[in-house]
C-alpha cells in the first residue's frame, strides 16, 4: 500500500481527525435515538444505514498508517458511560430478530458459527467509540484516533461488520419475502455443537416482522 494511501492522499491530519470524530459522533447519537424506541417502524433500516456509514470511518482508520499516541500510557478518560440501558432497549426493540449466527473469524478453518445478538454488538461498539470520544472531547485528539484505530482492529470493526451483515440479511429476507429461521430461542451464553447450529424449531414469517420493524417486501 502506498504512502499516499496511508496518509489519506495527503489529507490534513486535523481534517482527518475532525471527519472521523464527526462520523463517530453521528453514529453514537443515531443509535442512542433508535434505542429510545420512539420510532420502532424505522429502526432496522436506520440501523442498517448508520452501521454502514460507521464502517466507512472504520475503513479509513484501517487504511491509515499506524497512529502512535503522544503518551506512553493512556490518560484516564474518566468514568465509562454504562451501555447496559442501551443494550436492553435495543434487545426489546429488535425482538424477535435480535439473535443471529456469525462465524467469528472467517480465516480460521472449520469454524462453527456462533450465536450473537445485534443489541449486544451495538452496545459493545458504542462502548468502544465512547471511550475514544472522551479523549477527543478532552482535546487528546491523537489519543482518540489511536484508540479508535486500535479498537477497530481489536474489536469494534469485526463486531460492527458482523452486525451490518445481520442487518443487511434481515432486510433482504423481508424484501425478498424469504422466511427467517427462528433464532430467538438460542442461548448466546452457551456453546454450539461441533457440526451445526441447533436452531429452535419454527419459523418467523417475514410478514410477522416486516411492518413492526419498518420493512417492506419487494412486490
Amino acid at each position: 500500500m502506498s504512502d499516499a494511501t496511508l496518509h489519506a492522499v495527503g489529507q490534513n491530519p486535523d481534517d482527518f481527525a475532525v471527519q472521523i470524530a464527526d462520523q463517530i459522533e453521528s453514529f453514537l447519537v443515531a443509535v442512542t435515538e433508535v434505542a429510545k424506541g420512539d420510532e420502532p417502524d424505522s429502526a432496522v433500516p436506520f440501523l442498517l444505514l448508520e452501521v454502514s456509514q460507521l464502517m466507512l470511518a472504520g475503513g479509513r482508520l484501517g487504511a491509515h498508517e499506524d497512529i502512535v499516541p503522544e503518551e506512553r500510557y493512556e490518560p484516564d478518560s474518566g468514568p465509562e458511560q454504562d451501555a447496559d440501558v442501551l443494550r436492553e432497549n435495543l434487545a426489546r426493540l429488535l425482538d424477535p430478530v435480535d439473535v443471529y449466527s456469525e462465524v467469528f473469524d472467517p480465516y480460521e478453518p472449520r469454524r462453527v458459527p456462533v450465536p450473537a445478538r445485534i443489541s449486544d454488538d451495538l452496545a459493545d461498539v458504542v462502548a468502544d467509540l465512547r471511550h475514544g470520544m472522551a479523549h477527543y472531547r478532552a482535546g487528546r485528539t491523537t489519543e482518540a484516533l489511536w484508540w479508535w484505530q486500535f479498537s477497530y482492529f481489536a474489536n469494534w470493526g469485526s463486531t460492527a461488520s458482523a452486525t451490518l451483515r445481520a442487518l443487511q440479511s434481515l432486510v433482504a429476507h423481508v424484501r425478498l419475502n424469504q422466511p427467517l429461521e427462528e433464532l430467538d430461542g438460542l442461548d448466546t451464553d452457551q456453546g454450539m455443537g461441533d457440526d451445526t447450529l441447533e436452531f429452535e424449531a419454527g419459523r418467523v414469517m417475514t410478514e410477522e416482522i416486516a411492518e413492526p420493524l419498518g420493512l417492506r417486501r419487494v412486490t
